[in-house]
């Protein structure tokens, strides 16, 4: 028995420490999605990710799938893997789906704020300023995407923070696809007038500008089909 017992606790660890690596492929590229550096329908070839990672295959297929089940990564039989390219349709379904959901999310944001939302809402405002006189538009889509995930975590909805933080990693890739002006998405004006209604606890008018904003969103897409654009894989994922 305390054999077993042994063999049992080693298995264990093994699969913690695989869940972790897996896990942690899972997370460098899911950052390289969203930060716009693997572009939409760009290759995710086993073997490369393996090396790039010095990991096995079976590692990278199981990221890969859990990227695959958030869909924003396309894998197909017989031809492997790819960064998922959302067509006009989806780009479209994808905001209004975010048009529906978001005001409900900033309705109840605004009746649980506290100083420390208001913190962390402000913190994202500062970065997203910081990446905008930086000239650097990617970073400030990045950031403007943060700022309305925290809004989902601090209205204590499980279930549509989940939702809400799935449609924000594809938006990612309608973004990539799509934008027309770059400012339209990084709109601080628009989030600046979110966080004064959420902090008077204005449920009705967070509600309202969301809606806005989700609608101005959508307006500053250009829904026209664009081919795939090609990203090399080592790059994409090398560390700053």
């Amino acid at each position: 028995m305390p054999t077993r017992g042994a063999r049992g606790g080693q298995t264990g660890r093994a699969r913690t420490g695989a869940r972790a690596s897996w896990e942690a492929i899972y997370a460098g590229l899911h950052e390289a999605i969203l930060r716009h550096r693997l572009d939409p329908g760009a290759k995710l070839v086993e073997e490369e990710v393996a090396e790039v990672y010095g990991v096995s295959r079976t590692l990278v297929r199981s990221a890969l799938q859990a990227l695959a089940r958030e869909g924003i990564v396309l894998i197909q039989p017989n031809r492997g893997a790819a960064v998922a390219h959302p067509s006009t349709r989806e780009a479209r379904e994808i905001f209004e789906a975010r048009a529906l959901i978001e005001p409900q999310t900033a309705r109840l944001a605004a009746a649980r704020m506290n100083e420390t939302g208001l913190s962390r809402l402000g913190a994202c405002l500062d970065a997203e300023h910081r990446a905008l006189a930086a000239d650097d538009p990617r970073e400030a889509v990045y950031l403007s995407a943060h700022f309305h995930s925290v809004i989902a975590e601090i209205a204590g909805h499980a279930v549509l923070s989940e939702i809400v933080s799935g449609l924000l990693s594809r938006s990612s890739l309608v973004v990539a696809l799509y934008w027309r002006r770059p400012e339209i998405l990084c709109e601080n004006a628009a989030h600046h007038a979110l966080l004064d209604a959420l902090g008077s606890g204005d449920g009705d008018g967070a509600a309202r500008l969301m809606r806005e904003h989700m609608e101005s969103l959508l307006e500053g897409l250009d829904l026209t089909e664009r081919p795939p654009r090609r990203s090399t894989l080592a790059e994409a994922l090398a560390r700053p």
